[in-house]
């Protein structure tokens, strides 16, 4: 039950990614590669990202999408349902700690299994560097320099 918890928070993110990739390609926003057309919205997206990976927020989902065991100890609860609540709470607060590495998909292109597979083994190791602060706080200060790069260029182009 706790893992079908877990699975109902990512499935349901599933759905508004998806909703959200079917949306931006209707507005013209995606290329055929699923990617950002524009530069600038392009960068704001990794501003935007390398900011919240130095939020409380992403620290606080972090510590707990860590250490699912020690997630389990503090918030027990008994029975199926407790089991499928905490499935939900941990579920809410790994999605809370990787929702927005998710939208670089957007950046880099959802079909580009390159850039997949660079975000699944970024996020493996952050989720595996527990007390390594200095990652999470590095990769959004480089999300927000290549961001402004990417949108200052982007405006002197024009």
């Amino acid at each position: 039950m706790f893992v079908a918890g877990y699975l109902a928070i990512w499935a349901t993110f599933s759905l508004v990614a998806t909703l959200s990739q079917w949306g931006l390609e209707s507005l013209g926003i995606l290329t055929g590669m699923m990617e950002i057309a524009s530069p600038t919205i392009a960068g704001l997206i990794l501003i935007a990202a390398g900011v919240y990976q130095l939020t409380p927020l992403k620290h606080v989902c972090l510590m707990h999408c860590q250490s699912p065991l020690t997630f389990i100890l503090h918030h027990w609860r008994p029975g199926r349902a407790g089991a499928f609540r905490m499935g939900i709470e941990h579920g809410g607060y790994c999605l809370g700690c990787c929702w927005f590495l998710m939208t670089l998909l957007f950046f880099g292109g959802i079909m580009n299994l390159i850039w997949i597979g660079g975000i699944a083994i970024y996020v493996g190791i952050e989720k595996f560097a527990a007390g390594h602060r200095w990652l999470t706080i590095a990769s959004g200060a480089l999300l927000i320099v290549v961001g402004l790069e990417i949108v200052v260029r982007s405006f002197l182009a024009a």
